[in-house]
């Protein structure tokens, strides 16, 4: 799979932030998702230090089956430093090594992280959306801005979440009672497609079948895999 080269990654904290704001004008907020035949999700796995070696994986499933058709993961050293809201410049190009592995070619991505919902307006779901150019959906576990109302504990409940008055996200709950997840826009896609996506992916976890599985073989507990 290709990957657009759309700035230098060997860059400083203050060039990364001016670069997100060069890109953040360039995501499509529009639902431009057509037929969907495979859905892929992404993760890496945490880096304890400041630099080192991380693994991104990315995962490809049928959809609607939701069955396990390919998994390439890639490992290279993270040398950007942790800076909160600069993740993607640590992240993304070992996620994009492994995204160069692919033979199957995804319609619809899931990724572990931000979207729009990202002071810069430009979280990972965001960038990956644009290298790729690919509907994409950020989802991430936790909340980095924005405010919202707990959503109902019935399963596709959500609520949105506003930053500065501005809907940048929404907290869903996947399954009955389970923690919310953050679904925001990542490329090419509403907010309102992005949930659908993430509820019609998610039939037996918390977690987005795609985004799951990723994050098992990011971990190392799930083994690379050809597409049959």
């Amino acid at each position: 799979m290709t990957v657009n080269q759309l700035h230098r990654w060997d860059v400083s904290p203050a060039e990364a932030r001016e670069i997100q704001l060069g890109l953040a004008a360039r995501v499509v907020t529009l639902n431009e998702v057509g037929p969907v035949r495979f859905v892929a999700g992404t993760d890496i796995s945490s880096v304890i230090r400041r630099s080192g070696p991380a693994r991104g994986a990315v995962v490809v499933l049928t959809f609607p089956e939701l069955e396990l058709v390919e998994v390439k993961t890639a490992e290279m050293e993270v040398n950007f430093p942790y800076v909160p809201g600069l993740l993607s410049f640590r992240e993304a190009p070992v996620v994009l090594a492994a995204w160069e592995k692919l033979k199957t070619d995804p319609d619809l991505l899931f990724v572990d992280g931000q979207g729009l919902a990202h002071p810069r307006r430009m979280g990972i779901a965001c960038h990956l959306g644009l290298l790729l150019d690919k509907p994409t959906i950020g989802c991430a576990k936790s909340r980095l801005i924005g405010d919202c109302t707990p959503p109902e504990a019935k399963g596709g409940s959500y609520c949105h979440l506003t930053d500065h008055g501005e809907v940048v996200g929404a907290a869903l709950r996947t399954r009955d009672g389970v923690k919310p997840v953050y679904v925001s826009i990542g490329h090419k896609i509403d907010l309102e497609s992005a949930i659908a996506w993430t509820l019609r992916c998610s039939p037996r976890c918390r977690l987005p079948e795609p985004a799951r599985l990723a994050h098992q073989a990011a971990g190392r507990w799930l083994a690379e895999t050809e597409p049959h």
